[in-house]
């Protein structure tokens, strides 16, 4: 969670276009919280009563923890399989900007939960709410900043190899920076790698540096997804497994597809006064939503004890099936004749 996150949070907001994400802000909000926040509480409670049914007690505060890591889909795994799909561009940004922000959300609301379960943080729900707002808003500011400062620097220099390292200050010293003074450090990777991408790759960068610092930061994405899933791996190894597991693994893929198309669902039904979406719009946000590295950084990062090695069994069955079924099924789904989204001025984008 320390070392690896903040790195692929960069990396994915780097990929995203900052334009087509305005015009699609409210969209991505509601996704990005009311979505996260329903999604966490169904599978909590979901998880809690089928795991109690198949004989693994677990307190609710760890089942709503496993809700909190795996309810934000991963931003690198969602954009690659977009573009691999050719989906359309609204489509793309819509999903891949919920992707990007609802990871920074739901990891705050994973350390508050984490401060509740550990008993490190009162569990008083105005003081976790003004923990969670405290840590998002004071992110999203600091985020700016040092993007900013960093923006400022780049467009000082030109040489690619400094400017890369530039970044990778931005992402390690941001982090550490923003853990100090208790804010979210993934909200400002977020919005630091956004403004970096957009703003500081079109003003502050020349070509050759703009190519060379994709390739860096895309290389550095497989290499620690790939890194997190040998760790997953690893501890698999290690743990206590039974059949018992690997039903409550089957159960929670049922489980987090039907959270996720409920908490889908409801923010659409709340924007219908801007604009309508179709059942297939539904069907598809849903279908690809895909968990991945971050899922799985969550979950190791938990202390040890045997909620542990429930969470880390279910979640390797939810990211594996997430990648290898949805992701190689979704491109099936992008049709056209499927993608309506209505306005209610009545002009429709496909």
């Amino acid at each position: 969670m320390v070392g690896m996150l903040s790195f692929l949070l960069f990396a994915g907001a780097l990929q995203v276009d900052i334009g087509e994400l305005l015009r699609q802000k409210w969209e991505v909000t509601v996704y990005a919280t009311v979505g996260v926040f329903i999604s966490t509480a169904l599978v909590g409670a979901l998880s809690y009563c089928i795991l109690g049914w198949l004989g693994l007690k677990m307190q609710l505060i760890y089942c709503l923890l496993f809700g909190a890591l795996i309810s934000p889909t991963d931003p690198i795994a969602v954009i690659g399989m977009l573009r691999n799909a050719a989906a359309p561009k609204s489509l793309e940004v819509q999903i891949a900007g919920e992707s990007l922000f609802n990871d920074g959300i739901g990891v705050v609301l994973f350390a508050v939960l984490l401060e509740m379960a550990t008993g490190h943080h009162t569990t008083y729900i105005p003081d976790a709410i003004s923990l969670f707002a405290t840590e998002t808003i004071g992110g999203a500011i600091f985020g700016l900043v040092i993007g900013w400062i960093a923006y400022r620097i780049l467009k000082s220099i030109d040489n690619y190899q400094i400017e890369i390292l530039v970044t990778l200050s931005l992402v390690t010293g941001g982090y550490a920076l923003a853990s100090a003074i208790n804010i979210s450090g993934p909200i400002a990777i977020v919005v630091a790698g956004l403004l970096i991408g957009n703003h500081g790759r079109k003003f502050a960068m020349s070509e050759v540096t703009r190519n060379n610092l994709a390739m860096f930061w895309e290389l550095i994405d497989v290499i620690l997804n790939s890194v997190l899933f040998v760790l997953m791996g690893l501890e698999l190894l290690v743990l206590q497994l039974s059949l018992t597991h690997v039903l409550a693994a089957v159960a929670a893929i049922f489980i987090v597809l039907l959270s996720r198309f409920v908490s889908i669902g409801t923010p659409m039904r709340l924007l219908a006064f801007r604009k309508k979406f179709s059942l297939s719009t539904l069907i598809i946000m849903t279908w690809g939503g895909l968990r991945g590295g971050i899922a799985v950084a969550l979950a190791l990062s938990l202390p040890v004890g045997y909620e542990r090695n429930i969470i880390i069994a279910i979640t390797y069955g939810v990211v594996v099936f997430s990648v290898l079924v949805q992701g190689l099924t979704f491109k099936s789904l992008i049709n056209p004749n499927l993608i309506l989204i209505q306005n209610k001025g009545g002009q429709n984008v496909h």
